[in-house]
This record gives C-alpha cells, structure tokens and sequence, in this order.
C-alpha cells in the first residue's frame, strides 16, 4: 500500500503528464452527495482525511486541505501537515486561495462531473484575476493514479413499499409533471441520489450508511420518466415496481442523453447537478432553468405514513440505545471498555430489534479528549478506553424501513468535575430552549440558532457547528433544504411535517466533548390568542439523558419541568420493551431531578 505522501507525489507527476499546474479535490461524487461511495473516495484516498466534507488543492509544489469547524482536530489527526496546508471554511476558500497561490498562465485542472457550475463560475473569475485559467478535465488524475480504486456498488435496488413511502411514485411523478407544466419546462434532470430513491420509491444499497443507488434520472412533463442505471440491479420485481411509465437505460447513457433536447426546455437543480449536465444540456441546444430539484420540498416534508413509520423507528431505537446506556452504566467505570468495544455494543443492541437495515453512519464514539472531535470516528489506531472521571460522547443512528435515526448522548463515566457538569447544564438549557419554541409559520431555521447558543454565549464559549440538519425517511440522515444554523444554510422556512435535529454542544480540546441530540418533528400549535399560524417542535427521541451530570439549581422551573416530563415519557415508551436490571436502571435514569 503506498503512502499519502507518494500518492501525492503520484498525482503531481500525472498533473504534469496531463500539462496542468494543478488540481482541485473535492469530497463529493458526480451526485453531489454528502455521503459518497467508496469509489468516489478520492480525498481520503489522496489524503487520508475521513471527514464527510472537505476538499484540496494541488499546486506543483504545494497542496492544501479545506475543511470546516467541524474538523479542525481531526484534519490535524489524519492529515500529515508536512504535506498539506490547513485552512478554514468559511473563512477562506479554495477559489480565494487559488488566487493568491497560483503563478500568472497557470493551468488549474477540475472534473466538471464534481463541481457545481457556480464553483466553476467563482473559481475560473478568481483564476482569472492572476492571469491563470480553469480547465475542464475528460478524465479525472486522480483515477489515472489509484490503481486500486474500487468499483461502484452493484447491489440491486430495493422497492420502497407505499406502506413506508405513504405516496406512490405515480402520484409523485404527476406532482412533478404538474410542476413543470408550472414552470413551462418539458423535462427536469434528478441527480441527487435521495431525491431519485424518494420520487420513484426504491433504495439501494451504494453507498455506505444510506440507502441509495447510483441513478441519474429524468422526469418529463407527461409524467413519463427515464431512469439511467445499471441494469444489472433491476429485477422484475423492481420493473414491476416502476411500470411501463419509467424506462430503464443503462446509467453510462445518460451523458449523451443530456445531449437530446434540441428546442426543449430543461430544468435543473444549480446545487445538486454539476456544471456537466448544464453543459451537456446546452450543448445539445436546450434551454436550461435552473430551478431546485421538486422532490427536496416533499421529501422534506413527511406525510403522515412516514411521521408514524418515523415514530415506530424512534421507539424501537430508542429502546436499543437505552439498552445500550444501562450496558455503559455497567461497564463504563470498570474502566475495562472502549470506544470501539462500546459501539459494537450499540451497533448489536440495534441489530438485535430485527429490523435494522444499516447505521444511518458511523458511530461517534468518543471518550476523554477524542469526544472534543466534532465528527471523530474510532478505529483500532485511535481507539481509546473510556476511563472512570472522564465524559463518553456517542453519537449514533440506524436505518430502518419505517425511518432513520439519530440521537447523541454524553455520558458521565464515574464522578463529572464541577465543571463538566456546569457545561453539560448550559448545552442542556440550550437544547431545552429549542425544544420549547413556538415560533410563526415562515420562521428559517438560522432565526432558532439563538436559542440553543444563548446560555454558552454567556459564559463565552460556543460550538462550531450548525444545531440542527434535516433527517429523511429511511434515506440521508442529513437531508436539507431546512436547517437551523446560522452559517452554511439555514434559509429555509421551517413547514409542519420537516424533521430536523435538535444538537447544541460544547468541546474542551484535549479534554471532552458535550452534545445532546433528539430528533424533532416541526407541527403546528394551537395558541389561545395567537393572531398567526404558529408551530412548535414535537421531540422524537427518547432515551434517558443523564442526570448525573446536571447541575439542577441552574435550570428555572420550566427547564426542569421539561426534563422531568421528558424523562416520564421515556420510561412510559421505553419502559415496556425493557426488562429486569435494564428496566430497573430506566426507573432511576428517568427519576424526576
């Protein structure tokens, strides 16, 4: 296996070969996905980042890695900086510091099936203010120089039954044939794997921790679609499934298919399809809108069949992971377990309902200093024992049929300090604060921030991550368009039926880490008075948060009300599937404070 460092090394020598000074990176597919496929691995496999966001460029003789707040410690941890240069976003970006790194006629290589045709537009404006350009690749260097790439996944599609989907696909491609008709369009391109999976009620199984497959499709304004896939993962059932209305090519068609709307009208998403289906679509002599994607508004939001299916999930899961704390609460002050004995643990216990299909991701399992890393995943290189005295921060989810899961709770093992349980008290205050707003119909999520940040701001300190990302119905556990952030999103008005997540914390580098995570479902409140259509949070998840770290005489009254309501909750939904030294651990977790 050969090393980051000749990898790179590697790279540089192609780049020259193919007359480019350099190449930009990015963590994505041709997709747009968060969550990609192993072969689209290509910045971890260049550079040993396993973050699930983040991009790097490639100069002759300099590279450097870009990532978010959430993996300043881990890009330090996983990447060598004897090659690599750290830097921050959003305080710059990889067009920014192309334009103050790269030599006047430099000749700067991108795949345009991995950028969007707005990041193309910003960074070749930026290269041209040096005098360099941006260049189009045909084929990608980074493959010309991973031997050893992975095929992409061939596993066959699954149908999504209406019983889970609660809306048929017919019924959802007419919704989409009405709104082009709306939009005066002919056709609408669909890149984004989850909105493919939800408009035509399949999933698949390409990519890790979601149930997606590797699908392009196009929906046309007679209802009629064309899905691009593999054919080797279609099965008569799944022909049955989608009907005479859907044809099925083979995916490796869909470029030239792009090509065929001479005089028509194409619409496509700018943030989820990548600057080459616009090209190809132009190129081919259409017009293009460029419109969002139609399935990210319904798909948002739940129907009433995925809300109880997401319900069912959440009790069962929640059962698995109370399960699991009573385990913790055993074996944690033993001082004998560790981060990845203790997700094992977690991952069998939900295993063990029968039902689960996969994790939603993988599991966050930090003890000590490894919880203060926002996004850290265990392996056997950094695998820590959860020590008596220290906080053990988990954060998991599964997959189910009837919905996706994910809840974190941090977990005093033996005796918090004082201050340990001060911290956990503010990010608790936090999350209560957001779990009780009742707000006017149109509220954004990036108006809700606040609330889960004020007790921290207090006290000067803060969290570098957003509160709360969308979550899908056995799809993406992150799913927009709705977040509640006040960077990187949160522009969406909130609607009855969204799920987002509910997830203030706190992290003292080299120390611990703190988060407190539910599910909750936006729906509408009734308010004696109210001159306005108002919503409020109705909490999903339930497992006990521990109250052993809780400083009650800094909660009001209405704070500890909350939790104690939350807590009788708990042990009346989880109570009946759990039995003996569980059950009796479960009375005293949910105690009233």
């Amino acid at each position: 296996m050969s090393t980051h460092e000749d990898r790179l090394k590697a790279l540089r020598v192609q780049l020259a070969h193919d007359r480019l000074d350099g190449f930009v990176v990015p963590l994505t597919d041709e997709h747009m996905s968060e969550y990609v496929g192993a072969y689209a691995q290509r910045l971890a496999w260049l550079t040993g980042f396993q973050g699930s966001a983040g991009s790097a460029v490639v100069l002759a003789h300099e590279a450097a890695i870009f990532v978010d707040g959430r993996y300043t410690l881990q890009v330090r941890e996983q990447v060598d900086e004897a090659f690599w240069q750290y830097k921050s976003v959003p305080q710059t970006s990889v067009a920014a510091w192309l334009a103050a790194h790269v030599p006047e006629g430099a000749r700067i290589g991108y795949d345009p099936w991995l950028h969007t045709r707005a990041w193309v537009k910003a960074a070749g404006e930026a290269l041209a203010g040096r005098g360099a350009s941006l260049v189009a690749v045909d084929s990608n260097p980074v493959d010309a120089v991973w031997t050893d790439r992975p095929a992409p996944g061939n596993a066959r599609l699954v149908v999504h039954e209406d019983r889970y989907a609660g809306k048929g696909a017919a019924e959802k491609r007419q919704a989409m044939a009405d709104w082009l008709a709306a939009s005066r369009a002919d056709a609408v391109v669909l890149s984004a794997l989850d909105s493919i999976a939800w408009t035509f009620n399949i999933r698949g199984r390409d990519v890790a921790r979601t149930p997606v497959a590797l699908a392009y499709a196009i929906v046309h304004a007679d209802a009629t679609a064309d899905l691009y896939v593999a054919p080797e993962k279609v099965d008569q059932a799944v022909v049955q499934h989608l009907g005479n209305a859907v044809r099925v090519h083979d995916r490796a068609a869909f470029a030239d298919a792009l090509t065929g709307f001479a005089g028509k009208t194409v619409a496509a998403d700018p943030e989820r399809s990548v600057a080459a289906i616009f090209e190809a679509l132009e190129a081919g002599g259409a017009k293009v809108l460029a419109l969002r994607d139609p399935a990210v508004l319904p798909k948002a939001i739940k129907n009433p069949v995925e809300i109880a299916g997401h319900k069912a999930a959440q009790l069962r899961d929640g059962a698995a992971l109370s399960r699991f704390l009573h385990w913790i609460a055993v074996e944690g002050p033993k001082g004998t377990a560790d981060e990845l004995t203790a997700a094992a643990r977690l991952e069998a216990f939900r295993r063990d309902t029968g039902e689960l299909q996969d994790l939603s991701f993988d599991t966050i399992s930090g003890a000590g200093p490894n919880g203060a890393i926002v996004h850290y995943r265990v392996d056997e290189t950094t695998n820590r024992r959860i020590e008596p005295g220290s906080l053990y921060l988990v954060d998991s989810g599964g997959q189910y049929r009837d919905g996706t899961t994910d809840v974190t709770r941090t977990i005093a093992i033996g005796t918090p300090s004082a201050e340990m349980k001060r911290r956990f008290t503010l990010v608790l205050k936090g999350h209560i604060a957001l779990a009780r707003a009742q707000f006017p119909k149109g509220t954004r999520g990036g108006q809700l921030d606040i609330l889960a940040r004020q007790f921290l701001w207090a006290e000067g300190l803060d969290y570098a991550h957003g509160t709360g990302h969308g979550v899908g119905s056995f799809l993406s556990v992150h799913e927009g368009p709705q977040r509640i952030a006040t960077f990187g999103g949160g522009d969406e008005p909130l609607q009855a039926g969204m799920i987002l997540s509910n997830e203030p914390g706190y992290y003292k580098t080299g120390e611990y880490g703190i988060r407190i995570e539910n599910l909750v479902l936006v729906e509408p409140r009734e308010i004696a008075g109210a001159e306005r259509e108002m919503l409020g949070f109705e909490t999903l998840t339930y497992a006990p948060i521990d109250r052993n770290l809780v400083t009650v005489d800094m909660l009001t009254a209405e704070e500890r009300a909350w939790l104690d309501s939350y807590h009788a909750k708990v042990l009346d939904l989880i109570g009946p599937q759990l039995e003996g030294d569980a059950l009796d651990w479960l009375r005293k977790a949910c105690a009233r404070l």
